[in-house]
């Protein structure tokens, strides 16, 4: 038996990186999974790659519109949902003068609107369970400073989610927080950066960045009922760089 085994499950963000891994790992587990991306292409050929139990459907993720879409088509097409992962998230390696107020409002509307818009439109769907969890993927950098932007919107996922997790546990729904350190996916290997990456690994207590699926198993935790008395919690897997 998985350990998500009769779970609905919606991921964002998930054509590729650690929305993939998350996608691969909860079919593997027994859940049936909506992947949502704005890219269709990469979308549509994971969920072919994952079979029945996976459904592709694109999403601008700070659209209320399309969320209310992805709801209703997950309830139309798998009777339920059971979790929800907000994963889609954007980095800027801009400095504080070069952001202009339009890449503010962008990394505003991907990393932290999307939280707040999925989170109540799936605690919608949830209660009819009397159950659910949403797993809110924020990063080291919701806990310690980084980039200007990024490093905002994963604090603000942070306390979104404790509030969320106070106001729905009388509905038996739980919302916890991950918070990844540098992972291994498309997002950092961008450009020339493989020397960049691995002198930056010098400084990782483990001495190595992540692989995506070592988040993946953290998340699948959250979604599953082993962690049915957390809630409002951060999880997190930095290699030790926060206990510095």
């Amino acid at each position: 038996m998985g350990k998500l085994d009769d779970k609905v499950a919606i991921i964002t963000g998930a054509s590729q990186g650690m929305g993939a891994s998350h996608a691969k790992l909860f079919i593997n587990e027994g859940a049936k999974v909506v992947i949502t991306d704005i890219n269709e292409e990469k979308g549509q050929q994971l969920a072919k790659t994952l079979g029945d139990n996976a459904l592709f459907v694109k999403q601008d993720v700070s659209s209320e519109a399309d969320w209310q879409k992805v709801i209703q088509t997950t309830l139309d097409h798998f009777g339920k949902l059971d979790i929800l992962v907000n994963n889609a998230g954007i980095s800027f390696n801009k400095s504080l003068e070069e952001i202009t107020v339009d890449d503010y409002l962008k990394i505003f509307k991907i990393n932290q609107l999307s939280v707040f818009l999925g989170t109540k439109y799936a605690a919608e769907a949830m209660k009819k369970n009397g159950s659910g969890s949403i797993v809110n993927i924020s990063s080291m950098n919701g806990l310690v400073g980084g980039a200007v932007g990024y490093t905002d919107t994963k604090f603000a996922v942070r306390g979104l989610t404790k509030a969320a997790a106070l106001q729905l546990a009388h509905d038996g729904i739980r919302v916890n927080s991950v918070h990844p350190g540098v992972i291994s996916t498309p997002m950092i290997h961008q450009g020339d950066s493989e020397a960049v990456i691995k002198e930056f690994a010098k400084a990782i207590p483990l001495q190595r960045v992540a692989e995506p699926e070592e988040v993946s198993k953290m998340v699948l935790f959250l979604a599953s009922d082993d962690s049915s008395y957390s809630t409002g919690s951060e999880f997190v897997i930095d290699g030790g760089m926060t206990a510095q």
